[in-house]
């Protein structure tokens, strides 16, 4: 269980700093072409998103790869849980539908790893 634990941790990590990561390097009119809830944010709004993804990512792997407050992966898995969480209200709000999918999977997935880092298999 330890391992298949491990590999959720790895992909959610890596599929929310890249995100992130694009959301804090892009500006708002490249992210338009290909995201249209940006145009309800404000630039400084989206960066912040971005932010709180890639700290997120981050926080997923880092505490259970160098054993230093393990805690912490299960808690990051939890606030991606809700970035998922607010990113489905968003795209009902704009009637986005097809885009729920993919923010569910991502859930489900940032879901796993916080029950299994604290209840399943906790480090």
């Amino acid at each position: 269980m330890d391992t298949v634990i491990w590999v959720a941790q790895i992909l959610v990590g890596l599929l929310f700093l890249a995100a992130g990561f694009m959301k804090l390097t892009q500006p708002k009119a490249k992210l338009q072409t290909n995201m249209k809830w940006v145009e309800d944010f404000s630039p400084n709004t989206i960066k912040g998103i971005g932010a709180l993804e890639l700290l997120g990512g981050v926080g997923v792997i880092l505490p259970s790869l160098t054993n230093i407050l393990p805690v912490l992966s299960p808690l990051a898995a939890l606030g991606l849980v809700l970035v998922m969480v607010g990113a489905i209200f968003t795209h009902i709000r704009r009637g986005e539908t097809p885009f729920i999918v993919v923010n569910l999977v991502l859930l489900a997935l940032a879901a796993f790893v916080a029950y299994g880092r604290f209840v399943a298999a906790p480090l």
